[in-house]
């Protein structure tokens, strides 16, 4: 079989679409894969260094006002789409797969008009707007958040969740040393992980920042990912504090999926690939939704979690010091509260995404066959 998947810009439309091609490797190495993104975009670095084969088109996103630069972004799209068919006509594939970004566009939109079996997979509760136009052409749309399917032909979709999930959920079959140990944690304490993405959140390390003196006197601790950008300045105003304990603080995590599952209360932004892991694992969430993003969609996200009692939500215009430690006390020293919150994010858990999305392409190949 041959798949074709397209997608960019963020992380959270590039690692799941490397999940997937990582699961059709695992169940049969004779897959073949080809990958096309843009020379610019982060997945000209990542899906590389995965060995998978990649090509790029250039491309980029509408305004939202009018402006002359969208007529440039219709001619880039135009060329895009010409230059997308002659990959598929060179790539031959069964099935074309687009996981968002403004990539995806013109290549699921060459092989939809090519009558080549297309899917889309949305990660979010809130489409973007690549997605909403390629849902008139596409065959089938996977969601990972029931909420999205309204926006949806109703005919065509189908919830099968994030392919990360599958990928975390296989962490737990790994063996060997604690993963918080190596960073000077205790194994036997709960552990609550701060986290504002690779880049980290200064409004979120402005109010852990009032909270040091609160750790050392609780028996759980804290991990504390401050983000490239602002690591150096929060490790020195740790180091000039008196008597900080039970907070290890680290600028990026390598293995994410690793650290998630030994840890019993994760903070964080509410990007779609990360609530995609915890609801896998089961694992309670204080979430504090960037509002820098399209349609607000993280806050939208995060209320999906809420909802069933997975999580709590935090908005940043809410933010403050004593509210977010009260948010991580009583969660963590509440055993019944916690045992809810991890059976709510379950219920919303998928960890097997991945093979659900294989199922679809099943049933629009012939069993996964070769077509032709």
């Amino acid at each position: 079989m041959k798949v074709l998947i397209s997608g960019g810009g963020t992380g959270g439309h590039i690692y799941p679409a490397v999940a997937f091609i990582n699961h059709l490797k695992n169940q049969n190495n004779s897959v073949e894969c080809l990958y096309i993104g843009t020379e610019n975009g982060l997945e000209a670095n990542i899906v590389p260094k995965e060995g998978i084969p990649f090509k790029t088109v250039k491309i980029s996103g509408f305004k939202r006002k009018v402006s002359l630069d969208n007529v440039k972004t219709i001619l880039r799209f135009i060329n895009a789409v010409r230059k997308s068919r002659k990959y598929i006509k060179e790539f031959k594939p069964d099935v074309v797969i687009g996981t968002g970004g403004y990539v995806c566009g013109p290549v699921v939109f060459a092989a939809a008009k090519q009558k080549i079996p297309t899917i889309i997979h949305e990660q979010n509760s809130v489409p973007g707007l690549t997605n909403k136009f390629l849902s008139r052409y596409v065959t089938k749309i996977a969601l990972s958040f029931p909420d999205s399917a309204d926006f949806f032909p109703k005919e065509k979709v189908v919830l099968t969740g994030n392919p990360r999930a599958s990928e975390v959920v296989k962490q737990r079959t790994v063996t060997g040393k604690s993963k918080i140990k190596e960073l000077g944690l205790d194994p036997s304490l709960k552990t609550v992980l701060i986290v504002g993405g690779s880049r980290g959140a200064k409004p979120i390390n402005d109010a852990v920042m009032e909270t040091l003196q609160q750790w050392k006197s609780k028996d759980y601790q804290c991990l504390y990912v401050t983000g490239q950008a602002h690591y150096e300045t929060v490790k020195e105003k740790i180091d000039k504090e008196t008597g900080v304990s039970g907070i290890v603080t680290v600028p990026y995590i390598e293995n994410m999926p690793a650290i998630l599952n030994e840890v019993d209360l994760l903070v964080a932004r509410a990007g779609a690939t990360t609530l995609a892991e915890i609801t896998a694992l089961g694992l309670p969430s204080v979430l504090i939704p960037s509002p820098y993003v399209t349609n607000n969609h993280q806050e939208k996200n995060a209320r999906s979690l809420e909802k069933e009692n997975a999580a709590k939500v935090i908005l940043e215009s809410e933010m403050a010091p004593d509210r977010l430690f009260k948010e991580i006390d009583d969660i963590l020293s509440d055993r019944d509260k916690w045992t809810s919150m991890k059976e709510g994010a379950l219920k919303l858990g998928r960890p097997d995404a991945s093979a659900d999305i294989e199922r679809i392409i099943k049933s629009l190949t012939n069993g996964g066959k070769l077509n032709g």
